[in-house]
């Protein structure tokens, strides 16, 4: 069999095999002194031939358990831990600003009865009480798969609190879904990064409001910001901070990726960008319409206090090639 220098390397770097590769070296070593034994005293061949041959199947094994224990680690790598939630009032003022609140909570509800950890990173809230943006962390490994489908342009068609004539007003948000994952796919230079701190806004005891947690990071070659405030130390909250910008930079990447190659693409639900319509919530008629995959449900009230599920599976049907039944 042979063996790749630069696997052996990784297998010794890594604290998940490092224990292997000392014992893979240590087969190698035991395999060399029965060669030197076999070439200085050829009547031992036919027993040290066979202490050679049982080194080696040893050694071919520990080699590929330490690539399947690599090979599974960067996958897990690669697979999304958690997510950040962003949603954004768009068209329709302050109803815009309600909606965008109502679709957070949609979101953070039905991750709650997950069971998955939610946290509040920051938000921005308009006169009327609603949010201009907020941005949220979800963390469970199944929380990409089930909202990866959610990032774009929601609608609502309702008659506001605040309309006398009984006029239906029309009202956008957006919604971004950013896959957390343990290894970056992306590398960012300490020397783009503008660094801020400020003192933290809303509840959480005198620490948030004396002393300088919040922070503030600037990526200058993008001009994305993101601020994080949910912590009480300012290191914990730069962790964070730098957490989010990565998951969108990434998303920023995917998304551009995915717009050159849409038209190779099989089975997609839109390319994943925010600014595509995906979703209208329709109150007169009870009905919340996907536009993508031409499905309609009618339990309004319901979706928007959590209940996502056959939402969520629908478009994960659609997702894996599988016809989805209209809700009766």
């Amino acid at each position: 069999m042979e063996y790749i220098d630069s696997e052996l390397t990784s297998f010794k770097d890594s604290h998940k095999t490092q224990f292997l590769a000392g014992q893979f070296d240590e087969l190698t070593r035991k395999l060399a002194d029965a060669e030197t034994m076999l070439a200085e005293d050829p009547s031992l061949g036919e027993l040290v031939a066979e202490e050679i041959s049982t080194l080696e199947a040893q050694r071919s094994l520990l080699y590929l358990e330490m690539q399947r224990i690599l090979e599974s680690a960067q996958v897990e790598d690669e697979k999304p831990y958690g997510v950040i939630l962003e949603v954004r009032a768009g068209a329709g003022g302050d109803e815009a600003g309600l909606f965008a609140e109502e679709l957070a909570q949609m979101y953070i509800t039905y991750a709650t009865n997950n069971g998955w950890l939610c946290s509040t990173e920051n938000e921005s809230r308009s006169s009327s009480g609603g949010y201009k943006e907020a941005t949220f962390e979800i963390l469970h490994p199944q929380a990409y798969d089930d909202l990866r489908y959610e990032t774009g342009v929601h609608r609502v068609q309702r008659i506001p609190v605040t309309e006398k004539a009984g006029r239906i007003h029309t009202s956008t948000a957006s919604v971004a879904i950013l896959p957390m994952r343990r290894k970056p796919t992306i590398e960012i230079s300490p020397s783009d990064i503008v660094m801020e701190f400020s003192r933290s806004g809303g509840a959480g005891g005198q620490n948030v409001n004396k002393v300088e947690t919040a922070v503030r990071l600037v990526h200058t070659p993008s001009g994305l910001e993101v601020r994080s405030q949910s912590e009480r130390s300012q290191l914990k909250n730069r962790e964070k901070a730098m957490s989010i910008l990565t998951a969108k930079l990434e998303a920023m990447h995917a998304e551009e990726e995915a717009k050159s190659h849409a038209s190779e693409r099989k089975n997609q639900i839109g390319t994943g960008d925010r600014s595509e319509k995906i979703r209208t919530y329709n109150f007169p008629q009870n009905r919340i319409t996907d536009h993508r995959i031409k499905v309609s449900w009618h339990a309004i009230e319901g979706t928007l206090g959590g209940n996502l599920t056959p939402v969520v599976t629908a478009l994960k049907e659609v997702a894996a090639g599988e016809p989805v039944v209209a809700p009766g």
